[in-house]
C-alpha cells in the first residue's frame, strides 16, 4: 500500500494519555512471535478447511481426505503443520488416527475470523 500525505498527521504533536494506555496492551517479542506463527498457520487455506470440518466433530484421516477430496499424505502433512502449531490434537484408536480441534480457544479463533470476514 501507497502512504499518500493524507495518510500521514500534518503537524507532530503526541497524545501522552492515550501513548500510556496503548502501552498497557503491548506484547513482549516472545509472545508476538508465537502469535505471528499460528497466523502463519492460519493462513492457508487448505489449513482453515480442515479447522473448519474439525469444529463440527473429530474425524479421521480418511473421512478428512474424503471430504476435502484431498490425498491421505496432502491432508497429513497439513495436520502435522496444525499439530505442530497445537491447533489440533490426534489418537489413534486400532488404525485409525483421529484429529479434533485442540481446545475451544480453536474454534473461538475460527469463528471470529468468520465473523469478521462475513461482516465486510
Amino acid at each position: 500500500m501507497k502512504t499518500t500525505e493524507d495518510d500521514l498527521c500534518e503537524i507532530y504533536q503526541t497524545h501522552p494519555s492515550r501513548i500510556q494506555e496503548a502501552r498497557l496492551h503491548e506484547i513482549d517479542d516472545s509472545t508476538s512471535l508465537r502469535l505471528a506463527e499460528i497466523f502463519k498457520v492460519l493462513g492457508d487455506p487448505t489449513r482453515i478447511k480442515l479447522l473448519a470440518l474439525l469444529s463440527a466433530n473429530e474425524m479421521c484421516v480418511c473421512d478428512i481426505a474424503d471430504a476435502l477430496q484431498m490425498g491421505q499424505s496432502a491432508i497429513s502433512h497439513q495436520l502435522r503443520v496444525l499439530r505442530t502449531a497445537r491447533l489440533v490434537k490426534f489418537r489413534k484408536e486400532g488404525k485409525e488416527a483421529w484429529y479434533s480441534l485442540d481446545d475451544d480457544h480453536v474454534v473461538g479463533l475460527m469463528s471470529q475470523g468468520l465473523e469478521h470476514v462475513r461482516h465486510g
